[in-house]
């Protein structure tokens, strides 16, 4: 066994330990009990051996050399010493602290993304747009306790987004992927609750201009509208024809002849299938034939906007007319039994860009003589008014239109049967009233009786 190094630790005898002696090696001081120095790869530390209040063997670190002088590591020393004569185990409370950093370390906004946050999202259609969304907007906070981002800092926060210009529909979804963030660490244990809870962002009064325009974003088309759509729809496949031929006599003969062919692209029948089903956009740029049958009349699919949390898929009935349109579609593709039904020719993946239907929306319109106003988004709109207006429960309309819940439903479609509730009554009233044998009846029970029928 290697013998014990014993003397008084001083700055003579450390210079010399540090540069003669073996790594591992220690001195122990003959002032101190239990104060020692040991040499490392890298350097010098002070180091006091001890015996906690149940007699265990610790050893702690005091600092280094020659940060700290031989005289100061003592005198520290000695201060452990006197706290563990009064009961304390300061290697605990030292190690301690480090958990609680690290602890605090790890519930950072920015440390939760990275070690949690991020492989949950990538789960998710457009988690990788979430991740970028929070580091982009909350740079600043990546290092702050979850628990401690409070309302006063979304407070500021917004006040900052409105001064960039960005619009208040941005940063409500940009703070709602905070929320859903915090709300997910407190799920999984990481912290107890965060403050942010009940906080909602202050909404900006609306202009003039946004007062005017808010009692016109969810309309329905008139029979006039709905008329000048479908003449819209026909004129942009007739320039389209058009367009054809005069290519094809011009040196381009090897183009399909569009005038033997029902639809010239993907417009007609993509137009008229939210119409007709008032599906989404998402949805219909990610509608497969695996989704429809068209011998039962029914399209089956994941609603993309609520698939993270509802991956079940719903089943959806067509009418007669849209099932006339996707037949002769599916035809004209070929038959096909899989893939996209309204593909890209361009996407590497098939899938339309989620703009795709812009520029070919505003032709449309435009060939009709339709407002500019009028989003492609309207014909779903137009779905939902025309079936309440109609007469169709609203019920049955959120299962329609796929609406998570049917105050949604209730919220932008209800003022559309101002009077069901009568209507309901008088029904019952109706319905409920026995007849009376004329004989009998007392003058109100007559009045009753005339007024249910």
């Amino acid at each position: 066994m290697a013998s014990r190094t014993t003397t008084k630790i001083t700055a003579g005898v450390l210079k010399a330990f540090a540069k003669g002696a073996e790594p591992n090696s220690k001195i122990w001081d003959t002032e101190l009990k239990g104060f020692h120095a040991l040499k490392t790869t890298t350097g010098i530390s002070y180091r006091l051996f001890y015996r906690n209040a149940e007699g265990k063997q610790k050893t702690l670190t005091i600092g280094r050399y020659p940060a700290l002088t031989a005289d100061q590591a003592r005198e520290l020393a000695r201060q452990m010493i006197g706290r563990v004569s009064a009961g304390e185990d300061v290697l605990e409370q030292k190690q301690e602290a480090r958990r609680a950093a690290k602890r605090q370390q790890q519930q950072s906004l920015g440390a939760y993304i990275v070690e949690v946050y991020e492989a949950h999202q990538r789960r998710r259609k457009s988690g990788e747009l979430t991740i970028k969304m929070l580091r982009t907007h909350f740079a600043t906070w990546l290092d702050k306790p979850m628990d401690a981002i409070t309302p006063r800092n979304i407070s500021r926060w917004q006040a900052e987004q409105e001064t960039a210009g960005l619009a208040f529909e941005t940063s409500k979804r940009i703070f709602g992927a905070l929320k859903t963030c915090l709300n997910h660490a407190v799920k999984t244990g990481t912290i107890d609750s965060h403050q942010l809870t009940k906080c909602q962002l202050e909404k900006p009064h609306l202009t003039d201009e946004e007062l005017a325009e808010a009692g016109t974003a969810r309309r329905y088309l008139s029979e006039d509208e709905t008329k000048a759509l479908f003449d819209g729809i026909d004129a942009y496949q007739e320039e389209a024809r058009r367009g054809r031929r005069n290519s094809r006599s011009h040196g381009k003969a090897h183009l399909p002849d569009l005038d033997t062919a029902i639809y010239v692209d993907h417009v007609k029948p993509w137009i008229l299938t939210m119409f007709y089903c008032g599906f989404r956009p998402g949805d219909l740029f990610g509608l497969r034939w695996e989704h429809v049958n068209l011998n039962f009349g029914t399209i089956r699919k994941v609603i993309e906007k609520t698939a993270h949390h509802q991956s079940d898929p719903r089943t959806f009935p067509i009418s007669k007319p849209l099932i006339q349109v996707l037949t002769v579609w599916h035809e004209q593709r070929g038959k096909p039994t899989s893939g996209y039904v309204f593909p890209s020719a361009s996407s590497k993946s098939g899938r339309m860009d989620k703009h795709a239907m812009q520029k070919p929306w505003r032709k449309v319109r435009e060939f009709a003589g339709l407002s500019e106003d009028l989003q492609l988004y309207t014909l779903r709109h137009n779905f939902a008014s025309q079936l309440i207006l109609a007469g169709a429960d609203l019920l049955t309309v959120s299962k329609l239109m796929a609406h998570e819940d049917i105050q949604t439903t209730i919220k932008h479609y209800g003022h559309l049967r101002p009077d069901l509730a009568r209507e309901y009554i008088e029904r019952f009233a109706a319905s409920q009233t026995p007849d009376i044998p004329v004989a009998h009846q007392t003058a109100e029970s007559a009045s009753i009786s005339s007024l249910a029928n």
